[in-house]
This record gives structure tokens, sequence and C-alpha cells, in this order.
């Protein structure tokens, strides 16, 4: 048995049990501090780091009696992030020291920014949090914590996704927990993008529950996409790009015309998800968005969610190569007239939803945009 002190995240409760696979309020958890340090935000992070502190004390949980399979779990969580174990001597509320491990970060891992405050943290970041430890935890003996290091930015993208999902307004004739019953769920798949697979019954429109059926989904999280459209030249900007997922359907043209996408990173939102990648994908800087709509790209098939735009633009100078080496991005851009857009659309050449969706919000509102 061990005994470990948790001065971050881990302090949540929710997200400690997701970790150890257990209820939160089965552990022996003592409220304790560590003296001589104090707990910062680490700069440009969702996550805090502790430093040392002449006079300071941090504030956390001293957890007893963890089993090795419960340190297991724990090192998966923590391990490929940089992290290393060392015993401390905490203090506790009635005034005794006791023993426990610390997962320190290594040294010089991120650059020290303001104090952090638990409460704050949950408030914005505890359940999308909470939904990504599921998917880590879901992994464990099946990747290793370095794999899972790697694939976090998507899996937190994933969470977000999916708790902007649950604040969505219920449908007002039907009660989800009531008319729809999970038997079973996993996460099958990870990389890039994650595929989860479930067992569960629907409620039928004559009222009896479905069999229960076997279905899986490929999960992305949410997108931005913008149409750049000068109003003055009356021409729009299109980018276009190898798709893997078109060659891998067989498809002999895998080099797709679409407007400027990207997937909305925590913490943004989707208009600032669609000016950055405006600048990112084709070096413009978008004058104003305007709301096109916003759907599910595939309901049969994917969990991603489009938000679309119309991007207000000065397309007089725009580059013709862009996109990130970092996400192996090799796009070129083309400015051409709307009535070459749609001929376009209507001849069937463009391929890409969220194209047609956006030119033909455009038909629908060009002159107001115009005038």
């Amino acid at each position: 048995m061990a005994d470990l002190f948790f001065y971050g995240t881990l302090r949540h409760l929710p997200l400690l049990g997701i970790v150890l696979g257990c209820r939160p309020d089965r552990l022996n958890a003592r409220a304790a501090e560590l003296p001589g340090h104090a707990v910062h935000w680490a700069k440009g992070e969702i996550f805090p780091m502790i430093v040392p502190a002449d006079g300071a004390a941090a504030p956390g949980l001293l957890v007893s009696g963890l089993t090795e399979q419960d340190i297991g779990r724990l090192s998966f969580y923590e391990g490929g992030f940089g992290y290393r174990r060392e015993v401390v001597q905490v203090s506790l509320q009635n005034g005794e020291y006791g023993a426990g491990e610390v997962f320190f970060p290594d040294p010089g891992l991120w650059e020290i920014g303001a104090p952090w405050v638990l409460e704050d943290w949950a408030a914005r970041w505890g359940a999308i949090s909470c939904r990504a430890a599921q998917e880590v935890m879901a992994y464990h003996g099946r990747l290793s914590a370095e794999e899972i290091a790697a694939r976090f930015p998507s899996i937190r993208r994933r969470a977000a996704s999916w708790v902007a999902a649950q604040a969505r307004p219920a449908d007002p004739d039907r009660d989800v927990d009531r008319d729809v019953v999970l038997r079973t769920h996993a996460f099958t798949h990870m990389n890039f993008h994650g595929i989860e697979e479930a067992d569960l019954q629907f409620r039928r429109y004559d009222g009896e529950m479905s069999p229960v059926l076997n279905r899986s989904a490929l999960m992305v999280g949410e997108a931005a996409v913008v149409l750049p459209y000068d109003p003055v030249r009356d021409v729009v900007l299109l980018v276009e790009q190898f798709r893997a997922p078109v060659y891998l359907s067989g498809d002999r043209a895998p080099w797709v015309w679409e407007p400027v996408a990207g997937l909305v990173d925590p913490g943004e939102t989707p208009d600032s998800t669609a000016l950055r990648e405006a600048e990112e994908e084709a070096g413009l800087t978008l004058a104003r968005l305007e709301k096109a709509g916003e759907a599910y790209s595939s309901t049969g098939a994917s969990g991603e969610y489009v938000h679309l735009y119309v991007g207000i633009a000065d397309l007089t100078r725009v580059a013709e190569i862009g996109g990130l080496d970092s996400e192996g991005e090799d796009i070129r851009s083309a400015v051409l007239s709307f009535d070459a857009l749609m001929e376009g659309v209507d001849t069937h050449r463009y391929r890409d939803m969220p194209l047609i969706v956006t030119a033909l919000w455009l038909a629908r509102h060009r002159d107001r945009l115009r005038g």
C-alpha cells in the first residue's frame, strides 16, 4: 500500500475516481499541505505545476492505502507527460505530518504562470478533463503512457466536443435517458481521430424498444469551416489539399477543393478557429464572419460537428501555398468568381459537402453582402 499527495488536477475527486477506476467516496482522502511549495498554472497550458516557494504551502489531498494497481493506473495517466514520483512530508489538518509520494514535473518543462486555484480550473476544465480521462484510461494496458501523451491534444479536443454537445438543447419531444439504453460502450481505436463502439437500444415510433444494435462512430470533434468572400470583387477563395480518407475510400481524385477549415481546439470558440485557420491555410485576415449554419457532417457515421461561415475578406492578394508543416499540410489556394463557384457546384465538380453548403448559403445572401 502507498500514500500519494495530489496538488493539481487530481485533487478533483471525479477525475481521480476515473483514473483509479473507483468511486471517489471510497477513497481514503484527507486534506493536507506541502510546505515550501506553491501551485501555479503552467504558462499557456490548461493544467498546473508545483514549484518551490519559501513560506508557502501547496494545498492538496493525501490519499492513503493505494494499491500497486492504483499506482500503475496513476503512472499510466501521468507518466507520459514528464512526471516523476518523490517522497515528501506533508502537514495534515490535525497538526500531524505524514509521508506521501508526489508526481513532480521534470525541471524546465513549462514556464510558471499565475497562481492556480482548483475551483477555477474545475469550473472551466473539469468536465473536459474527466471526459478525456475516460478515453485515456480505456487504453490502459493497450497503449503506452508515451503513446497517450502524443495523442492527448486530439483526446482533449474530442472531450471538449463531447462537453459542448452535452450543453446543446435537448429534444423537447424525447427523453433521451428513457428512450435510449446504452448496453455497452467502448473506445476501440485512437489516433488523430477516435472510434467508439456501443451496443444500444432506442425507442421506436411504435413505442417499443428496438433490438440491441451494435454501432460504431468516428469521433472527430468540432470543426470550423469558412468560405472567404470578397464582396467588392465578387470572388471567393478555395483551398485544395490531399485528403487521405478520400484516397482510402478508393477515389482516384483525392486532391479536393474545399473552404478553409480546421478543428476547434479546447478553449477556442468556433469563431476564433475560423479566423485562425484562415490565417494558417490561406494567409488571410478576415474582416468579419457571417454564420452560415452548424450541423453534424455525417450523422450515420461520424460525431463531427461543423460550424459553417462565410468570411468577408479582401482577396486582392492571397498566398498561393499555405498550411502548417507541423500538421503535414500542403495547401494551395485559388481565387475564382462567384459565377465560376456556382458553375462548379451545378456541374458537380466540387465534392466537399461544407463547400457546397456554404456556396449555396452565399448564393442566398450575396446581394445583402454586396450591398
